[in-house]
């Protein structure tokens, strides 16, 4: 008598629950690294949009004589010497959703405070959540 032997290729449960098992490993070492990264980031880029907002700032004081009342002057104005918009587009808000705080003058007399809550989006904090000032 022949035999019939029949040849099934595939994988065994057991070869699939190792290489799953392999596979979360290296994604519990590799996430926590890129998830840190995408905090810093966002801290960059808000930086950076406080920087092209401080060129926008003393380019409408230049023209003007003195700085905004608000960010959204940048934007558009109906003041007398206004020769915007000093920015591209509207006035954007910071990387975690939140309007960035602007004052006018600063708080310790400087002629404007600018600032970015952070991740937590209240003042104070630190780390990820501390505040991002721009003076």
């Amino acid at each position: 008598m022949n035999r019939l032997r029949l040849k099934v290729n595939g994988f065994t449960m057991m070869e699939l629950l190792i290489v799953i098992m392999i596979i979360g490993l290296l994604a519990s070492l590799v996430a926590p690294k890129m998830f840190s990264k995408v905090d810093s980031t966002q801290r960059k880029t808000a930086a950076a949009q406080m920087q092209m907002f401080e060129t926008a700032l003393d380019t409408y004081r230049l023209d003007l004589g003195s700085y905004p009342k608000s960010l959204d002057e940048l934007v558009q104005s109906s003041s007398s010497g206004w020769d915007g918009p000093y920015l591209p587009k509207a006035v954007p808000m910071d990387p975690w959703g939140t309007p960035y705080a602007y004052q006018s003058p600063g708080p310790a007399g400087e002629p404007y405070s600018l600032m970015s809550y952070g991740k937590d989006k209240i003042p104070g904090g630190e780390g990820d959540n501390a505040d991002i000032i721009h003076r």
